[in-house]
């Protein structure tokens, strides 16, 4: 009798797991970019229009943004941009309060040999579906000269973009306009100094601003318009090329990516913002490590969720390097 009883839950579960349709995974959970076109994915936002897809694009002259399902890995929406001229080095990608998605041809690898680079911006899509879309152009240049960037992120409550440039000395961030302009040019002016940054994203509540390079990130308190404290740092994962970060939708975690093909997305928690007086800064953040499902990935020019990976069954496990534990549990 136990034997079949066994015997019949088991055949249950199984049915269950057949019934249970595709779309049924969770959202917001580390994913694989499944898409042979993306190569280079260099910036990545959290759609506020469709919960669990995420906006990106490759490192290079197309101007196209791919929607990708965190639930699948697969590409729900191609974007095409109209109404731009050709890109140069695109990026970042931010969503802003207005539920526009702002895109950053922002990159100057040859030194700050161009005198101004370009902002594009549209409504988010309503539907997904590959389609084309009509883009503002906005010129940009820094009043203190060319700069090299791969940053850009939009206020979630003012509305206002900021672009941090990536110099290993002396990395700056630059604040624009109150409102963008396509008639002229948007000047942006340096308020603070930043370290190497590769990306960055401010949180839902706009009280912090996290800011990754190629082996770190750092939280910093958004005061003012400017940076309010030093930074603490995030449990980012270490991957083969750290291009990018973004914020959930909800808020509740920071998802970090990577160039390379078969990319791997990976979720960090958000610690949760302490009692007044209890001698942490309000908001959202600092990052806890990665949970438990960034497992290494197998992407090509992507070392996964971690530069180590350690698989035991039944046993709890911890890998740590430098003091800091990167992976929990087997």
């Amino acid at each position: 009798m136990r034997s079949f009883l066994y015997a019949s839950g088991a055949a249950a579960l199984v049915l269950l797991c057949a019934a249970a349709p595709a779309g049924a995974a969770e959202a917001d959970r580390d994913f694989t970019i499944k898409d042979s076109r993306i190569t280079e994915s260099s910036g990545l936002a959290a759609s506020r229009a469709h919960p669990g897809v995420y906006w990106t694009h490759n490192d290079q002259d197309a101007p196209l943004i791919y929607g990708i399902d965190s639930r699948t890995g697969e590409t729900v929406a191609t974007l095409t941009m109209k109404g731009v001229g050709t890109p140069r080095d695109m990026e970042a990608v931010s969503v802003g309060p207005d539920g526009d998605i702002y895109v950053g041809d922002i990159g100057d690898n040859r030194d700050g040999s161009w005198d101004h680079v370009w902002i594009y911006r549209f409504p988010e899509p309503r539907v997904l579906k590959d389609q084309t879309v009509q883009a503002r152009q906005y010129d940009v240049k820094y009043a203190d000269g060319p700069r090299n960037a791969e940053a850009l992120m939009v206020h979630p409550k003012t509305g206002r973009v900021y672009i941090a440039s990536k110099n290993e000395n002396s990395g700056g961030l630059y604040a624009g306009p109150e409102r963008l302009s396509s008639a002229g040019t948007n000047v942006f002016r340096r308020v603070d100094d930043v370290p190497w940054v590769t990306d960055g994203a401010f949180s839902t509540d706009g009280e912090r601003l996290v800011l990754r390079g190629y082996f770190s990130a750092r939280s910093y308190v958004w005061k003012d318009g400017r940076l309010g404290d030093d930074g603490e740092s995030v449990g980012a994962p270490f991957q083969g090329q750290a291009e990018s970060v973004t914020y959930t939708k909800d808020g509740s975690a920071l998802m970090f990516g990577s160039e390379g093909r078969n990319s791997r997305v990976v979720r960090v928690e958000v610690e949760r913002a302490k009692p007044s007086g209890s001698g942490s800064g309000g908001g959202q953040g600092p990052a806890r490590t990665p949970s438990p499902s960034g497992a290494p990935g197998t992407g090509e020019g992507d070392t996964g969720g971690f530069g180590l990976g350690v698989v035991v069954l039944g046993v709890a496990t911890a890998v740590v390097i430098g003091g800091k534990r990167l992976l929990r549990r087997g």
